[in-house]
């Protein structure tokens, strides 16, 4: 790609949309094709393909998606199916009728069955069952994927996917009940802390080990990606390490500030007790993350601070 191609960046106001944004800016991109969900339901086949044939771009990277919790799996497993369903079809069929050169669409770890081997590699897919809790949205993108794939295949198109571990960084969702696990955790040791609470409480033992990935490194290796002449089909993308949740918890307590005690409710369940991804596929191509947990959860919270400021913050 050079700074004059013509990319679409679907998603571009979410997390890993504008962390992608930036960095394609950073690098003097400028001919971007760019739609709010106002301005384009991903889920209409005949509006995306309205736009994709009159703006021709010839790059698209799917970073859209409906994400959340297991709170929001399971309270709305038809909605994240279908949407994520939907809008990757759509975009990745419509890409392939107006000669969209080249199409990069994110997936997720959660693809992988529950209880394959870890850490988790990209060969492990479909052989097993999926985690319950987040199964709807698991098929829509194992289904994203594998059109990539099959559209590869047989009209020899350049599409392929990376599959990130679990992302945090600036543009979270820090909703009480639809966040994931580290976003969820800083926004309840910042009210901690502003409220001078005695104790923060938090569910299980804090044994459960897991893989997080700063948005950034995730947008890096997404640039990474496209410039490869021949990537593989699909490539895991993560930190490569993993940590447990008690010790995620402890760095947010020194980031915050909160000089009250952390508890553990160990009557509660703790989930699944390790989730870590093979990333030596990415890395022999040349591509490594760069920001380590407590940086970028320091990062994070300076960015939680500044849109709670704003009235901007996500949940």
């Amino acid at each position: 790609m050079n700074s004059s191609t013509k990319i679409f960046l679907s998603g571009h106001r979410g997390m890993v949309g504008s962390a992608i944004h930036r960095a394609l800016l950073a690098q003097g991109h400028e001919n971007f094709v760019l739609r709010t969900h106002a301005e384009l339901d991903l889920c209409d086949a005949a509006a995306v393909e309205a736009t994709l044939a009159s703006e021709k771009p010839e790059v698209l990277i799917v970073a859209a998606a409906r994400v959340g919790g297991i709170h929001a799996n399971n309270t709305y497993p038809a909605e994240f199916i279908h949407e994520n369903l939907a809008s990757a079809h759509n975009l990745i069929h419509s890409a392939w009728k107006n000669g969209v050169k080249r199409l990069l669409f994110l997936g997720s770890s959660c693809i992988y069955p529950r209880d394959a081997a870890q850490p988790l590699t990209e060969e492990s897919l479909l052989t097993g069952p999926l985690e319950p809790t987040n199964e709807p949205y698991a098929i829509a993108k194992i289904a994203g994927l594998k059109l990539c794939q099959y559209y590869r295949k047989q009209y020899g198109v350049l599409f392929h996917s990376g599959m990130p571990t679990n992302l945090y960084g600036p543009g979270d969702n820090y909703h009480p009940e639809n966040s994931h696990v580290l976003p969820a955790l800083l926004r309840r040791f910042h009210e901690a802390t502003e409220s001078g609470a005695p104790a923060v409480t938090l569910w299980g033992t804090g044994s459960p080990l897991r893989e997080f990935l700063h948005v950034d490194d995730l947008a890096a290796g997404t640039l990474h990606l496209l410039g490869l002449d021949n990537p593989p089909d699909w490539v895991n993308i993560g930190y490569g390490s993993d940590v447990s949740i008690k010790e995620v918890a402890e760095i947010i307590k020194d980031v915050t500030g909160f000089q009250g005690e952390l508890k553990w409710d160990t009557t509660r369940p703790d989930g699944t007790p390790r989730k870590l991804m093979d990333s030596s596929t990415i890395r022999a191509t040349g591509w490594e993350p760069k920001i380590s947990l407590r940086e970028g959860i320091a990062q994070t919270y300076a960015s939680f601070k500044d849109e709670l400021a704003k009235g901007t913050l996500r949940g």
